[in-house]
């Protein structure tokens, strides 16, 4: 069976398993927002451990401006090549298909929010109440947003140096942000966790649905590497 597959059925299920066990395994009362929380012996565990960061919260915050470079780098191309090519159908498969992706992220992000698992530990400055707070959802925006975007990096960035840096950095982008927002305090450690996997089960089905190209020598799978 097809890795990307696997990828996305066990990610997928354990996304589902881990909304379950959150929803309804050991779940008490926070003090400080006044919401349940479920897990809550590891999540608040953690939480005590840490503490809270505001600096790593800002610095995640702010590099949530690559997500959006990425975003209005492949819109442009794909507008462009919409407006010389004169048709939709004419528009490379791969930036209809990460299109597809990112309307799926946006439906996602919009479902989390009216639909709430659980709350921040904390309730944000400028806040009246907890905020929802799983999946962690800059976690989920970033990556998978970047990790989309490393995976067409060999299709549309053609000179390899250029290819290398880009990926260098996008990988780190997404490491400080899930470690940022994990240690950053105004996460449970199961929201960070919930980001991560959904994110990894969009990925796999996004690679899954990428057109193949025989004379294309990078492999297009969520394993971390390109060849």
């Amino acid at each position: 069976m097809n890795k990307n597959i696997i990828s996305a059925v066990v990610s997928g299920g354990l996304f589902l398993l881990l909304i379950l066990l959150v929803s309804f395994v050991d779940v008490q009362t926070v003090p400080a927002t006044g919401m349940e929380m479920g897990l809550s012996h590891i999540n608040f565990a953690f939480s005590n451990l840490i503490g809270v960061n505001p600096l790593l919260y800002k610095l995640t915050t702010v590099l949530g401006i690559f997500l959006i470079l990425v975003v209005v780098w492949f819109g442009l191309k794909g507008l462009m090549q919409l407006i010389h090519r004169k048709s939709l159908l004419k528009v490379d498969r791969e930036i209809l298909t990460l299109g597809g992706l990112y309307v799926v992220l946006a439906l996602v992000y919009v479902f989390f929010e009216k639909v709430i698992i659980n709350y921040r530990p904390i309730i944000m400055e400028g806040e009246t109440e907890a905020e929802a707070s799983f999946p962690s959802s800059h976690t989920m925006l970033v990556c998978v947003v970047m990790g989309s975007a490393i995976m067409l990096l060999g299709r549309y960035i053609k000179d390899e140096k250029t290819r290398r840096v880009l990926k260098i950095v996008f990988y780190l982008v997404i490491a400080v942000t899930v470690l940022g927002r994990l240690f950053s305090g105004v996460h449970w450690l199961t929201d960070i966790l919930g980001g991560v996997l959904i994110s990894i089960c969009l990925l796999s089905i996004f690679a899954i649905l990428l057109p193949k190209r025989e004379d294309q020598s990078v492999r297009y799978q969520f394993s971390g590497n390109l060849k």
